[in-house]
């Protein structure tokens, strides 16, 4: 039933969806479907419509100095860039890498030394558009779209400062952006004659798949280190509120295994290794993640709410094997009675002492 519905549901948005595309993208829509969407106006295609492009168009005006820059930069920015765009510790640093040369010659000669520790935003980027264009959408992190277009002048204003682009007392506006991008220091490290732009271009990559040989096991290289692990708070409560799965909690330890590696004995399910396997393989994980709320509520919350009651196992056992609504939401649970005792007994035990 629960399938049942979600087919459902999916089925329903789609179609909604692509009537109400045909209705914004066809002149005559009004008439072809009556009653089910309108055209947007001229307001409501302005708000969406803030895309800057590498000819400037889409630019609005205005303007901002170095110096207006780095106040803003860091009462809002520094906090996770640094203060001279170089921190490491929450995102890659933003300034380095780059030299007067490469402003002379347009290629960033470090892109190629593998002595470079790290690929920086101006080192990579090739237009100060996508500068613009970014910041001015997306950033802060915690208020995207609060810098008014004076405030992001000033911010890119500061960065290419930073990275001796402009000097102290230049002042960057819509009438000399321009003439700024000729001395952006990857401008001609970017080509569009490739496959992502032109389907008689070349791809990007020239490559066989290869699913021979495979290594059993794939060891983690990179970690956050130990210095920078809560030095901005706890990372899982600081997702933006969509998606299955959240950040690590670092106000504990880093893991010292994987999720998932506590081997248990599932004699009911000969290929199955992990409880976690178990999980997913009776479609749980269709409805609940491990930290945040999908169709159903967390792991987290479920182990937080019943965790050292008495009989709790039992209960919730009983509870899972009947399904039934009322205690999380109106959304029923469906019934499992399809699952063995021995497997539903293995994932709650693992709900409420591994979360």
């Amino acid at each position: 039933m629960c399938k049942l519905a979600k087919l459902f549901i999916l089925f329903f948005m789609s179609s909604v969806l692509a009537l109400s595309v045909n209705a914004y993208a066809e002149t005559s829509a009004s008439q072809r479907y009556v009653g089910i969407g309108r055209d947007a106006n001229p307001a409501e295609v302005a708000a969406w419509d803030i895309d800057v492009r590498p000819d400037f168009k889409g630019l609005p005006k205005g303007s901002g100095s170095v110096e207006q820059g780095q106040k803003v930069w860091e009462a809002r920015c520094a906090s996770c860039h640094g203060t001279f765009a170089e921190s490491n510790e929450v995102f890659t640093p933003i300034v380095g890498g780059t030299t007067p040369d490469d402003i002379k010659t347009g290629r960033v000669a470090s892109l190629s030394d593998r002595k470079q520790p790290q690929r920086t935003t101006l080192m990579k980027v090739a237009t100060v558009s996508s500068l613009w264009d970014y910041i001015h959408r997306a950033m802060p992190w915690n208020a995207p779209r609060s810098l008014s277009d004076d405030d992001t002048f000033a911010v890119v204003a500061y960065l290419l400062n930073l990275a001796e682009v402009v000097p102290d007392d230049f002042i960057l506006s819509n009438d000399n952006i321009a003439e700024v991008q000729k001395r952006m220091p990857n401008r001609n490290g970017m080509t569009l004659k490739h496959g992502l732009w032109s389907s008689k271009g070349q791809p990007d990559v020239h490559a066989s798949a290869c699913m021979n040989n495979c290594v059993p096991f794939v060891q983690i290289g990179s970690t956050l280190p130990d210095y920078a692990r809560n030095a901005h708070g706890n990372i899982a409560e600081q997702n933006r509120e969509y998606g299955p799965y959240r950040g690590a909690d670092t106000t504990k330890p880093p893991l010292s295994s994987l999720p998932g590696s506590n081997m248990v004995a599932a004699t009911a399910h000969p290929k199955v290794q992990t409880v976690e396997d178990l999980f997913k393989e009776n479609n749980c994980s269709a409805c609940h993640a491990k930290s945040s709320k999908l169709v159903g509520p967390s792991l987290i919350d479920i182990a937080n709410k019943y965790r050292g009651q008495a009989g709790v196992e039992d209960k919730l056992v009983a509870k899972v094997k009947a399904g039934g609504s009322g205690v999380w939401g109106v959304i029923p649970m469906p019934a499992n009675s399809q699952v063995s005792d021995e497997s539903l007994h293995q994932i709650v035990h693992w709900i409420l002492n591994d979360q």
